[in-house]
């Protein structure tokens, strides 16, 4: 706190308008902002809030305006469509809903825990049943067989019987119908028999499958909140805190949520990056792997960028925050898997088709069985009808059959975002195996992204007035001829009627001056002759830089050149989807010399350039149109239109956000052999969805007739709805243990 004591002892006590107390200066705690303010709280910890004036009275400093909080949404992860302002099952399949966004903090899952306490004491009051079965096996003591099974049907079942009552009420029957009437009859049976004191009991069969179904949920909601960790951990790698530097020197470490855009941070060795933001001075080398997937820690020096939850390494240097809070990528990439790990792969309608008739053949299954039991089977006919009847039941309960499908996606996005891979929907992730045309953009996506000026006019005058129009464009070559006109020491004035023409430059005035800066094009639409500037341009084309010509009151007087280096990656990413048979296609706004010194330089096997942001996503459709599956790859906002287009839409994430809004898979390190990473784990995931849907379908397929009693007539052999609920168990068990080996997928 820096305010003078005697200008403190003449600050005159005041009253707390919102509890009434009196707050005194000298004993009010305090506290400063960026600016140097110092602020006083009142001692009881409410929210009111003082400053002293200019005129030395402590004023009351309004709390800033929060925007109101968001409602908690709940959303099913088999039906994202399902959207529910409050926890609960999913009025569709029976399943419990999660939150649609993940945050830090308290992450129990009440589900979770109310099942695992069901399981327990299911457990509990199963085993000595079943010893008591086995112990007296002639002589069992019917009313303590009922005692300990009720419990367990009518309380630890309750959420099951709860869940097929409203599946029946919505008309959509699930495996919560399923397991109802199969545990419902043996319970119910056995009661009747046990008051008429005629019949087989069936209490042992009834509570060991709830106990047993039980167990597949809990393993279940195991499984699924394994996920969520993973992305709570992702959030939990940001810092709690960040060195501010004040106006006035001064540094002090400072919440993460009170860190602003533009602040200045000082990052020291250790510590993790809090925001992201760009290096500023100092430099050292960065462990990018939580987002790249990359060991190898990456140099940065002044005009990098570097991303919240990264770690320093020994180095310490001063950066500018530019993206915080849910805007930084970290909080994206969380968002964005979240959200993919709830879309639905087009696979899913195969899923989807067979579960809607699935359920309702299985009860015509079950009550096929009992008629068949009861007319032609043997004694005690009604008996054995329902211990087949409830097997069929048990036996065909399709949870593995819903699981097969979101266990995948749910583990392979999230073994994507450990790698730099970016999954937004389920769908790119099973298209982009299919994909045998790549289109590429050049800049930002072969190229580095971070172009220089190389080639200046011979006059200095004429790269001030165009480098001053220039200040205006947001487009990375613009953002070249500025910081070369800079660091030639040119003061750049501000420009007036500035206008952008998209693909072929932009307009506006400097110092009173008509000033245009772009393509032939641009020269052509003007009327002004480009002539004098052709031979030079064509020249340093053909050395690979981007020329653009530049006219001064309708005269050409002369041009810059820019070279965007190749990224390092780009040669081996191109050679390895090469190996992968795809057809490269390159496109491009640049002139066709300077982007065919490029493309023949990497081996591309298709160029085009000089091509409009509109005509790129023309180009993608004329290759689908040959029966091609497209993916495009691209950084900028030109591309977004392109990237929607595609089957397969690949940002990069050094880029724009709206090129990342439209596609369908972001790279985050911007490095193209992610592409080669991203197909392995397509075809990785969608081999892992087929098991688990043979998985799914052999247990049925095999189970239902087997306990429908298909082999007795042949061996003698009955299924009990016990060991029908161990398969069952069994099959979703598999589902589980096979969706989670992608977690170590080598990518």
């Amino acid at each position: 706190m820096t305010t003078p004591d005697a200008i403190l002892k003449a600050l005159p006590a005041v009253i707390d308008p919102v509890c009434g107390m009196t707050v005194n200066p000298l004993k009010a705690a305090a506290t400063e902002d960026h600016a140097g303010r110092t602020y006083y709280f009142c001692s009881k910890g409410c929210a009111a809030k003082f400053h002293a004036d200019p005129g030395l009275h402590l004023q009351p400093q309004p709390a800033p305006a929060t925007e109101p909080v968001k409602a908690a949404e709940y959303t099913c992860p088999m039906h994202p469509e399902i959207v529910r302002s409050q926890p609960g099952p999913c009025p569709i399949c029976g399943m419990a809903l999660e939150p649609r966004e993940i945050v830090l903090g308290d992450n129990a899952n009440p589900e979770l825990a109310d099942m695992s306490r069901r399981f327990g004491i299911s457990l509990a009051f199963t085993i000595p049943l079943l010893l008591l079965m086995f112990a007296h096996p002639g002589a069992r003591l019917h009313w303590i067989e009922f005692a300990l099974a009720t419990p367990v049907v009518l309380w630890c079942a309750q959420p099951f019987f709860q869940r097929a009552w409203a599946s029946i009420l919505s008309r959509n029957l699930n495996m919560f119908t399923l397991i109802a009437l199969g545990t419902g009859s043996a319970y119910i049976y056995s009661v009747a028999s046990l008051l008429s004191k005629r019949g087989e009991l069936y209490f042992e069969s009834a509570a060991v499958i709830v106990t047993l179904v039980l167990l597949g949920q809990v393993l279940e909601l195991r499984a699924r909140s394994r996920t969520g960790s993973a992305l709570r951990s992702l959030l939990g790698l940001a810092p709690n805190s960040a060195r501010v530097i004040r106006a006035g020197g001064n540094e002090a470490d400072l919440p993460l949520d009170q860190v602003a855009v533009g602040d200045r941070l000082r990052v020291r060795p250790g510590d993790k990056v809090p925001v992201d933001g760009i290096v500023l001075e100092g430099g050292s080398s960065i462990d990018e792997s939580m987002v790249s997937g990359e060991p190898i820690p990456v140099e940065k020096t002044p005009g990098d960028r570097v991303i919240a939850g990264t770690v320093n390494a020994t180095g310490s240097f001063i950066m500018r925050a530019e993206h915080v809070g849910a805007e930084t990528l970290l909080s994206q990439i969380v968002r964005m898997v979240s959200e993919a790990q709830r879309t639905r792969a087009p696979i899913q309608r195969l899923a989807d088709l067979v579960a809607s008739y699935f359920v309702p053949a299985v009860i015509a299954a079950a009550a096929l069985t009992f008629a068949v039991w009861s007319i032609w089977g043997p004694e005690p006919r009604l008996s054995n009808a329902l211990v087949n009847a409830v097997a069929v039941l048990i036996i065909a309960c399709p949870c593995a059959l819903g699981l097969a499908t979101p266990m995948s996606i749910m583990v392979g996005t999230g073994r994507g975002a450990q790698a730099g891979i970016l999954i937004r929907n389920a769908e790119a992730l099973e298209m982009l195996r299919k994909v045998d045309t790549l289109v590429i953009d050049k800049t930002g996506t072969l190229t580095e992204g971070k172009p220089k000026l190389v080639t200046a006019p011979e006059h200095s005058e004429v790269l001030r007035l165009a480098a001053s129009l220039e200040q205006a464009s947001e487009h990375p070559l613009a953002a070249a001829i500025v910081a070369g006109a800079k660091e030639r020491g040119l003061k750049l004035p501000g420009a007036e009627d500035f206008r952008s023409f998209t693909g072929k430059g932009v307009t506006g005035r400097v110092d009173g001056r008509q000033v245009a800066v772009g393509s032939a094009a641009l020269f052509e639409e003007f009327g002004i002759n480009p002539r004098p500037l052709a031979q030079r341009a064509d020249d340093l084309r053909l050395q690979g830089q981007t020329v653009m010509l530049v006219a001064v009151d309708g005269s050409a007087a002369g041009l810059v050149g820019v070279a965007d280096p190749i990224k390092r990656s780009t040669p081996e990413a191109i050679a390895q989807l090469h190996r992968e048979h795809m057809r490269i296609v390159m496109l491009t706004g640049d002139n066709a010399i300077t982007a065919r010194a490029v493309g023949t330089k990497l081996g591309i096997d298709e160029i085009h350039a000089g091509i409009l942001p509109a005509e790129k996503a023309e180009i993608i459709k004329r290759l689908q149109s040959e029966g091609r599956t497209v993916a495009m790859a691209g950084d900028g906002v030109n591309d977004a239109p392109a990237l929607a287009q595609a089957q397969v839409g690949i940002a990069m994430g050094t880029g724009a956000g709206v090129a990342m809004e439209s596609a369908g898979i972001t790279l985050v390190q911007g490095d193209l052999r992610g592409i080669a990473r991203a197909r392995a784990l397509s075809r990785a995931t969608m081999r892992n969805i087929r098991q688990n849907l043979f998985f799914a379908f052999v247990y049925n397929l095999l189970g239902v007739p087997i306990a429908a009693g298909i082999l007795y007539p042949f061996f003698g052999i009955l299924l009990s709805p016990m060991m029908a609920s161990v398969a069952m168990t069994f099959s979703s068990f598999s589902v589980i243990v096979n969706a989670l080996r992608l977690r170590r997928v080598s990518l």
